[in-house]
């Protein structure tokens, strides 16, 4: 691919990719909201209803590095296909379930294999497409996701409105699911139509050492030897420098992200305002964040890296931190409208940073491998955020929560300033 066109990116990689990865995406968030009400109706009460819809994120985070070496040993395009079956599995589990365990373990299984499918496509990109486009490839995959989450649970709506059976969205997600494995099986085989190519591999060498050196942290340059496989742990061990410094600043970015979608909503209830009124503040900060998806790619690729994850952390940051005061405020309601637009404008410039920074310091011999151990990392940051929003409301209160991710925000804007320009130098 040589063109950097978003329209040849996009008839190049639609029925490989992002097909797909809308198709997934609009039946998850067709599915999603409906996991505490299932498990609500098998007996759960709130609290274990919301461990229950915690599973999905608990799968992904243990999917990750098995789906970074089932990509590196299969394929991307087996890896995408086995994972979308056995994702319907976990559907018939889910309509079938007549205990909380079993609804449970189903749960976990679709978040698993969602892994699976997510790790190959970013690995595919990461292996094929150009660094000049990279940034912007990468951020329409994200905003592709994000198009399919905002639009699946009103599609959701919909359906419970026509047949008022949580199974009709499921169904939904399965006829997805079988509309994507046709599509990854039947289609263009992305892996010949559009072979790797060294072009495409990191840009950052002081991110990937040899495979006969340990990452000591220190800028190495030269090429990268191509060798044997080195396997998933060994290269998480390999390259535990960059992983521990940059992949934490990444955790935070994830961090800050996750608590924005906890946060909004705590905050419009803790101010008494009725639900309407909060879901018309959180749709248009999600509305902000999704318009500015693109235009993170094209910062990240004109600018550098730097440019769209500093920005994004300092305006998250302060945003959380002004938030924070504003609650006995005479105009609290409109600082909460003001402040999480604010928030979406962050979250917007951010679209796309963590899977082009995966795909930065992905060494070219091993990539999935890679990318596995970095998806969990942050993976892992989005996972622990509610919880800590959770535990310090509980323990303190809200606004000091709130506060406290601006705390993080602002440590991974350090981080990130620290470590990019070490790990992801501009070449061009």
């Amino acid at each position: 691919m040589t063109s950097d066109s978003p329209r040849d990116v996009l008839f190049r990689f639609a029925p490989m990719i992002y097909g797909p990865t809308l198709l997934f995406a609009l039946g998850e968030g067709a599915v999603i909201p409906l996991i505490p009400v299932i498990a609500n109706r098998l007996g759960a009460d709130v609290a274990l209803a919301a461990l229950i819809a915690s599973a999905l994120v608990v799968g992904t985070l243990c999917g990750n590095i098995p789906a970074g070496w089932a990509v590196a040993r299969f394929g991307e395009r087996l890896t995408m296909g086995v994972a979308g079956i056995v994702i319907l599995g976990g559907l018939a589990g889910v309509v079938f379930a007549n205990s909380l365990a079993v609804f449970a373990a189903a749960v976990f299984l679709i978040g698993f294999c969602a892994a699976s499918f997510a790790l190959a496509r970013h690995s595919f990109m990461t292996t094929r497409v150009p660094l000049h486009f990279r940034a912007r490839a990468l951020s329409l995959l994200g905003g592709t996701f994000r198009l399919g989450m905002f639009v699946g649970p009103f599609i959701s709506a919909a359906l419970l409105g026509i047949f008022g059976d949580e199974s009709a969205s499921i169904a939904f997600f399965a006829v997805c699911q079988v509309a994507t494995i046709l599509l990854v099986f039947l289609g263009p085989d992305p892996e010949r139509l559009v072979p790797a190519t060294a072009t495409s591999s990191a840009v950052a060498p002081a991110a990937a050492p040899s495979l006969d050196e340990e990452d000591t942290g220190e800028p190495v340059t030269g090429a990268i030897p191509i060798a044997e496989r080195a396997g998933v742990f060994r290269t998480m061990w390999r390259y535990r420098g960059v992983l521990s410094r940059l992949g934490l600043a990444a955790a935070s970015l994830s961090a800050v992200r996750s608590a924005r979608q906890v946060v909004l909503p705590l905050w419009g209830v803790s101010l008494g305002l009725d639900a309407s009124t909060i879901a018309v503040v959180v749709g248009v900060s999600g509305a902000i964040d999704f318009a500015l998806f693109y235009a993170s790619g094209q910062v990240m690729d004109r600018f550098g890296r730097l440019w769209a994850a500093l920005p994004a952390m300092v305006l998250m940051g302060a945003g959380f931190f002004a938030l924070s005061v504003t609650h006995e405020s005479g105009s609290a309601a409109l600082w909460y409208g003001m402040f999480a637009a604010v928030l979406g404008v962050g979250n917007g410039l951010s679209s796309g940073i963590l899977l082009t920074l995966g795909a930065d310091l992905a060494p070219a011999e091993e990539p999935a491998a890679f990318l596995g151990s970095w998806r969990t990392l942050t993976d892992g940051g989005g996972a622990i955020a509610p919880v800590l929003v959770s535990a310090l409301t509980a323990a303190i209160s809200l606004p000091v929560a709130v506060a406290a991710m601006g705390v993080v925000a602002v440590a991974g804007a350090v981080g990130f300033v620290r470590w990019v320009p070490r790990y992801v130098p501009r070449t061009r």
